[in-house]
């Protein structure tokens, strides 16, 4: 496995991207927006500036990593020669199996499908095609590029070859899979997105101010940072359509999403990306000033 298509330049895609492409694989990164595109490759580039300014690579390094990335604005050209393809589109089952259908007619017969949702059912998303047993998840970690895990997520009819060859080339990647089963939300977020809503809950009740929540959880439970921080990273329209899925598929009321979080996605208060959500971005990325409305 040699050659590797990702689709979706956008956070996650643009750090599959450079991870595949540290490690030497061909990638053929897959936008049908240029700009997306060239914002994922800049960003790809800054990220590398970085690692090389530790010292973790050198510049030769980085040159290279670049060299092994091509772009793409059609899915057709971008999978032509393709082992795997990994989907990291925006987090919509409309729009996934639509891709995946295309991918299906696109790739070739031995090509392995992968899809970075991080909570929408993979045997779903592999009813799409015609080689459900070739689809596969793979869930990784924000930011890609430092983050150990890769949750691996078996679908209904995901064959035990290709659970193999996908949790030997992640580690291969400097990653550790772990397997998981095919239920909404998989472990990480369904464990990781009733907290910070809970944790939002907390907040839209008053019983503590987003400072106060978030230094809780920092210095009693030795979080790297607070839920609520932990939120405007992710996106909280991520956060939202994750809680979504999993209200959805398991019928429980826990996993309602509360509603200050269904306002302020309503209100295009997204967090980092859209320069507010619990925290005000204006000035810098880090969480240092809470937003107005809540201080």
């Amino acid at each position: 496995m040699k050659n590797i298509a990702v689709i979706g330049a956008g956070t996650m895609g643009n750090g599959i991207a450079h991870t595949f492409a540290q490690f030497n694989y061909n990638v053929s990164l897959i936008d049908i927006s240029e700009v997306s595109l060239d914002k994922g490759m800049a960003t790809i580039a800054i990220n590398l500036d970085r690692m090389v300014s530790k010292e973790k690579i050198s510049e030769a390094d980085k040159k290279q990593t670049l060299q092994n990335i091509s772009t793409f604005t059609t899915i057709k050209e971008g999978v032509k020669n393709a082992d795997l393809v990994v989907e990291a589109a925006t987090e919509n089952v409309v729009l996934k199996t639509k891709i995946f259908k295309e991918l299906d007619e696109f790739c070739s017969d031995n090509t392995i499908l992968a899809t970075n949702t991080s909570s929408i059912s993979i045997t779903q998303i592999a009813a799409a095609t015609n080689r459900p047993e070739k689809v596969i998840g793979m869930h990784f970690m924000n930011p890609v590029p430092i983050m150990k895990l890769v949750e691996i997520i078996r679908g209904y009819n995901t064959s035990d070859e290709v659970m193999e060859t996908i949790s030997e080339l992640s580690k291969k990647v400097g990653k550790v899979p772990v397997e998981v089963n095919d239920y909404p939300g998989f472990v990480a977020n369904r464990i990781l997105m009733p907290m910070i809503n809970e944790s939002i809950e907390t907040l839209y009740n008053n019983v503590a101010g987003v400072e106060e929540i978030d230094t809780v959880m920092k210095l009693g439970m030795a979080h790297p940072m607070g839920p609520l921080q932990l939120a405007d990273f992710i996106g909280l329209d991520v956060c939202l359509s994750i809680l979504n899925v999993l209200y959805d598929g398991y019928k429980n009321p826990k996993y309602a999403p509360c509603p200050l979080l269904v306002n302020m996605v309503m209100a295009g208060k997204l967090g980092v990306k859209s320069g507010e959500g619990f925290y005000d971005y204006s000035e810098s990325r880090k969480a240092e000033k809470v937003a107005k409305i809540f201080s």
